[in-house]
């Protein structure tokens, strides 16, 4: 990769959930620009594993991606149902059986909160993420304008410390119910 950078047939390198001590040897090889990791009030692991903290004492940007909790967080789920039935996420074990109702009984506090500060619970999701560092940039997937808009309009909310605090009481970290991938995949994380 670091030969392609230096023929000009890419200008920088990334990675995807790779752990600190794989950040620490690709930098010795070339510079990293960028990781890519899951992180949101679902997912917090970066927060406990030194990735976060690797990427700021190295100078990578963080990539936050899934910062909706895979659709979670937006509180468009009520039930098993509601995900299509060629989605990948019926096979997620954070949207399996009883995994599936506390994770939503989390969302339902995360709703309660966004309501008050006048917001759909996917801003408040993403100004969260947001208000965890200036060199953390989430990326939604979406697929019509409307939520990119509204996406975008989280960028301008507001968090403050008491908010924040309040957001950590109702979805401390590991709260979440469930592992983010099937077995298999989680031992392909971080790595």
């Amino acid at each position: 990769m670091a030969q392609l950078v230096k023929e000009g047939k890419v200008r920088y390198l990334g990675l995807s959930e790779a752990s600190p001590e794989t950040l620490r040897r690709a930098m010795k090889v070339h510079p990293i620009t960028a990781l890519q990791t899951e992180y949101s009030l679902w997912t917090r692991d970066p927060e406990d594993n030194d990735v976060l903290t690797t990427c700021r004492e190295l100078g990578i940007g963080f990539v936050a991606y899934s910062p909706l909790g895979r659709g979670f967080l937006t509180g468009q789920f009520r039930t098993f149902e509601d995900i299509p039935a060629d989605d990948y996420r019926r096979s997620s074990p954070r949207f399996q059986a009883e995994n599936f109702q506390k994770n939503l009984d989390l969302v339902r506090k995360v709703e309660e909160i966004a309501k008050e500060k006048r917001c759909n619970p996917a801003q408040l999701a993403l100004a969260w993420v947001l208000s965890q560092g200036t060199d953390i940039v989430p990326i939604p997937g979406t697929k019509r304008r409307k939520y990119l808009e509204e996406n975008v309009a989280a960028s301008e909310l507001e968090l403050s410390q008491e908010d924040l605090a309040r957001l950590d009481e109702v979805f401390p970290k590991d709260a979440a119910a469930g592992q983010r991938y099937p077995e298999h995949v989680m031992a392909l994380v971080d790595r």
